[in-house]
């Protein structure tokens, strides 16, 4: 069969590649001109790993990767530890899949070089959808009329197919924005910094783990904006700036070393978190949403790639087989098995948010108990139950 993805980021290139191994034709349409360095970092479970595995691109990008031995909680005035998870070697050989660091760049640059240069259509920009009983067709901005058996719509948070879909539905923002950067393993090699840390405080969470084998600091320090400053924290942009030292004035008072790495990092990029309104259904007939346009999530339980990464999993074994008659059943199917995995993890990452950033006092110390407790028993963290659960192997009504 012929498909169109429509969006070549992590989800879309995804697709682009369980299609191809499904043994259907693709056209990738992306807007932008040409493949960039863009983001920073990404974490990805085993759960995401596995699929990658599946691809033959594991060894890929794990070679990109930094591979951390732990994740250390810690409290945001004074740095005390309170709890640390395993990862490393232990979580790869309870969950059969590495946690992997990376560089957002370094994986789009893998799942790119793999798919076939005749597929990807760049510079192309869809401003329709429609289809009929027998194909999907997109509408490009030049007047071409791109026609297939089915279309994937996976251009991200911002979708224009999910409009055209469901109707006027914009991304909402969460109240919370981040500021980012990267900074050169010898511009911190003299702080003492766990390999993956997240402290917690009062409205505010603090995250650094190392990307590019261990070369870069990725760095996230997600705040909640005062009510005057929301709109301009709002903005969602991957490359819009901060004022000068303004993460410090907004970190002012947490630890020396957190302190220490963000005036380090000099003038950082800000950006609005947005999430999407859950869905009761992604697809319509022969077309279908996938990723962040289907379930974008606050980043809190590091789980919005994976999620794109395993829709795309089985949005490809979904269609292994099918005819172009079968097409909207077999996407009945993909939906059906992913939407409510999908959509309770967009919960759980803003239930995640809301206790990363309790005020000081009880409810603060309560949960740092119940992590600490949680810890004793547990090698993994609480969201490691799905990190051993292989999206292809599970058994799904038809």
């Amino acid at each position: 069969m012929r498909a169109i993805v429509v969006g070549a980021g992590i989800g879309g290139l995804a697709a682009t590649l369980s299609l191809r191994r499904a043994g259907h034709e693709v056209t990738l349409v992306e807007q932008a001109p040409r493949f960039g360095e863009v983001g920073a970092g990404i974490q990805l479970a085993p759960n995401a790993t596995r699929v990658l595995r599946r691809l033959d691109l594991l060894d890929a990008v794990a070679a990109q990767a930094a591979r951390p031995s732990h994740v250390s909680f810690r409290t945001w005035s004074d740095g005390a530890e309170i709890c640390r998870y395993v990862l490393g070697r232990e979580a790869e050989d309870a969950f059969g899949a590495p946690y992997l660091l990376l560089h957002r760049a370094d994986l789009h640059q893998a799942l790119a070089a793999a798919v076939p240069p005749g597929w990807v259509r760049l510079n192309t920009v869809a401003v329709g959808i429609d289809q009929d009983d027998e194909s999907a067709r997109v509408t490009t901005a030049s007047g071409e009329r791109l026609r297939a058996d089915l279309v994937v719509a996976a251009d991200g948070i911002r979708s224009a197919a999910r409009q055209w879909l469901f109707g006027a539905d914009e991304a909402v923002f969460s109240k919370t924005a981040a500021y980012r950067a990267l900074l050169p393993a010898d511009q911190v090699a003299d702080l003492d910094l766990p390999e993956l840390g997240v402290w917690l405080g009062p409205d505010r969470h603090f995250v650094h783990y190392w990307v590019r084998r261990g070369e870069l600091l990725n760095v996230v320090a997600v705040f909640t904006p005062e009510a005057e400053a929301e709109a301009e924290a709002a903005t969602e942009s991957w490359t819009a700036r901060a004022e000068p030292g303004e993460q410090l004035r907004e970190f002012d008072g947490w630890d020396s070393r957190v302190l220490d790495v963000l005036e380090r990092a000099g003038q950082m990029f800000r950006y609005g978190i947005h999430t999407r309104v859950p869905l009761a259904r992604w697809n319509i007939g022969r077309v279908a949403l996938l990723g962040d346009s289907a379930h974008a999530m606050v980043p809190f339980q590091a789980q919005g790639a994976a999620q794109a990464i395993m829709d795309a999993a089985v949005l490809g074994d979904a269609l292994a087989g099918a005819t172009p008659a079968g097409v909207p059943d077999a996407l009945d199917r993909y939906v059906r098995r992913r939407l409510a995995v999908a959509t309770a993890t967009q919960a759980d990452s803003a239930r995640a948010g809301g206790d990363f950033h309790l005020p000081d006092g009880p409810e603060a110390r309560a949960r740092n108990a119940r992590m600490a407790a949680y810890a004793a028993e547990h090698r993994f963290l609480p969201q490691a139950t799905a990190w051993g659960v292989d999206v292809l192997d599970e058994q799904w009504p038809c």
